[in-house]
């Protein structure tokens, strides 16, 4: 399939031509990006919530009450779960969230990602991402003549850095190196913008060339 390329100024800059195994699939698997964007959030979590069972609190180990007469329960132990300042049964423990996912299910899952937001007309296609001013107000209007409010732009293999610091301040909009390309992203925003770098990155990594 053709997609229109376009420059930063909204001028026409030719035609880039996609693969259609990469940005043509007609059925999109929803199951797919769901397990995928599963995978994703479950590796981000930290993993660091804990509480101390009753092997860990500090409380004293006499027996504090008597164990007749009292007319209540025998108890030996003030760190059981049913004291105040005693243990927490079956609390959070420090883990890793993380799970496996085959390396083709996660090929794939990128691959409807790309393609739903081709079928959608929510790709853009980029000359470049060069933007040396550095401005965010210049930046913003470009943007709005591009018709670009809520997007990701993946750049080349390392970002300009007046783009990405022009960028970074605009609301809804996340800048990423082409290493960064992924499925949770690529579906939280509603237009993918691609640099015409970007897109031969993408067809190399797919056509087993990078």
């Amino acid at each position: 399939m053709e997609l229109a390329v376009t420059t930063l100024g909204a001028k026409k800059a030719g035609k880039v031509e996609l693969d259609d195994a990469v940005f043509g699939i007609e059925e999109i698997r929803g199951d797919i990006l769901q397990r995928m964007v599963r995978y994703q959030l479950a590796k981000r979590q930290a993993g660091t919530h804990k509480t101390k069972s009753r092997s860990e609190v500090n409380v004293t180990t006499k027996k504090y009450i008597r164990q007749k007469g009292s007319g209540g329960a025998r108890h030996g132990s003030k760190n059981a779960p049913i004291f105040v300042g005693g243990g927490v049964a079956h609390g959070p423990r420090v883990r890793d969230h993380g799970h496996d996912l085959p390396k083709k299910v996660r090929a794939l899952a990128l691959k409807h990602a790309l393609s739903s937001k081709a079928k959608a007309e929510s790709l853009i296609v980029l000359e470049d991402a060069n933007f040396d001013e550095g401005k965010t107000k210049a930046l913003r209007a470009s943007f709005e003549e591009l018709g670009i409010s809520n997007a990701l732009i993946i750049g080349g293999a390392e970002l300009n850095q007046g783009f990405a610091r022009a960028a970074r301040n605009i609301p809804n909009i996340d800048v990423l190196p082409m290493a960064g390309l992924n499925v949770y992203d690529v579906l939280r925003r509603n237009t993918l913008v691609l640099t015409k770098d970007a897109v031969d990155a993408i067809h190399a990594r797919f056509n087993g060339e990078g």
